[in-house]
């Protein structure tokens, strides 16, 4: 496996693509307080090092070791596919909208508001990465929306934007016990269905207390033990 690792990161193409007109406009550095380098629009096809081409050969290896025919893997993964059709429209539309409101500029005008929230923001910064996961249902989603808003946030207050990055990670952890798709994925996987929402209301305040008692470390990281921060 760790071969393997090494040749696809070894042998990945460098086939770009660039959009000239995103080139040419960055309207995130109007919205900055000092002036920001205009931001390139460049897209990095680097398929082979990505973690789903490895997982891809990784599965293909492993049906052909448990004696599956090529048109059975096919099949397979067509099947696969339809099962996760709007799981994959989903993701790659939140992809799209946290690249848009990052080039846009929409992130840096949440960040300035929200650094009006002063030395509670570490608090309310953690509850973000909540909100993000509990909307999407996806860690990954949350910290592409927020996460440049958290770097532009914790700059303009004096806090480590490793710190507000990590808390919004971490926040966002706690929304997981009440985003739909995981619920989804629990009455299902205990045989529990139409039960969605007796889960919901079961979890909600575990959430909100867990992501709280998260923000609170937060802040004593941001104000307290701040040497705990790996700059």
């Amino acid at each position: 496996m760790a071969c393997l690792i090494g040749f696809l990161k070894f042998w990945q193409p460098k086939e770009i693509w660039t959009s000239p007109a995103l080139r040419s406009r960055d309207d995130s550095a109007a919205t900055m307080p000092k002036p920001a380098a205009p931001e390139g629009a460049v897209f990095a096809f680097t398929w082979l090092s990505y973690t789903g081409s490895g997982m891809l050969i990784a599965a293909v290896i492993a049906g052909f070791i448990m004696g599956f025919s090529p048109v059975r893997l096919v099949k397979a993964y067509g099947e696969t596919i339809k099962v996760c059709f709007y799981s994959l429209i989903t993701i790659s539309a939140m992809l799209a909208i946290g690249t848009l409101t990052r080039l846009s500029g929409v992130d840096a005008t949440l960040g300035l508001a929200f650094a009006g929230a002063g030395v509670l923001y570490p608090f309310f910064g953690t509850l973000l990465g909540w909100l993000g996961v509990a909307l999407t249902g996806s860690d990954t989603a949350s910290n592409i929306l927020f996460g440049n808003l958290q770097k532009i946030t914790s700059e303009q207050l004096g806090l480590s934007p490793i710190l507000m990055g990590a808390a919004n990670s971490s926040g966002g952890v706690m929304g997981k016990m009440i985003d739909a798709q995981s619920i989804v994925v629990a009455s299902t996987a205990t045989n529990w269905f139409g039960h969605e929402g007796t889960i919901l209301r079961f979890v909600f305040w575990h959430s909100i207390a867990l992501a709280c008692l998260v923000g609170v470390l937060v802040m004593l990281q941001a104000y307290v033990f701040t040497g705990m921060i790996v700059q």
